[in-house]
């Protein structure tokens, strides 16, 4: 629940207009799983309920929510500092919001990957050449199951060294 603040009901000099804003922030954060198209994900304080998080959204966003569920991510205090003291990184509560009528969220594809063709007899097109030539070379042989032909080499080279002593 936001922190409430009492004001007095009348102030002098007229205007009643005031604008309440909240004081929690949540964070869109890109998911590490997959998820359904309409579900979304936020990292939100520890104090922010569900209600919360419901009438944020559909207050100062227009957002139709559904659904929201929460949890508490606890992070680990093994990591350790400069003087050998523990370090612990602050717990987080992630909130995955699932949108109503049918709405999807989709992340924005900022730097998309452009085709590029390297002109022929560039470095480019040399290097690119001679990685695929290396990738096709390096193949594995389906009878080997599995074993890459660098160790068989080595392996050999130890069989026969052992063999002249």
């Amino acid at each position: 629940m936001a922190r409430r603040v009492l004001y007095p009901l009348y102030q002098l000099g007229n205007p009643q207009l005031r604008v309440f804003r909240p004081n929690f922030f949540m964070t869109l954060v890109r998911p590490g799983k997959e998820q359904t198209p309409d579900t979304v994900q936020f990292r939100i304080p520890l104090e922010m309920t569900k209600c919360d998080v419901k009438n944020y959204l559909e207050k100062i966003y227009t957002v139709p929510v559904a659904a929201v569920r929460t949890r508490i991510q606890y992070c680990t205090n093994k990591k350790r500092n400069h003087l050998n003291q523990r370090v612990k990184k602050p717990d987080y509560k992630v909130a995955y919001v699932q949108l109503a009528q049918q709405q999807t969220f989709q992340f924005p594809d900022i730097f998309p990957q452009k085709e590029r063709q390297a002109e022929e007899g560039s470095m480019e097109a040399i290097q690119e050449k001679f990685l695929e030539e290396e990738q096709q070379r390096q193949k594995p042989d389906p009878r080997r199951g599995g074993v890459p032909e660098c160790h068989l080499v080595t392996w050999v080279v130890i069989v026969n060294q052992r063999r002249h002593l």
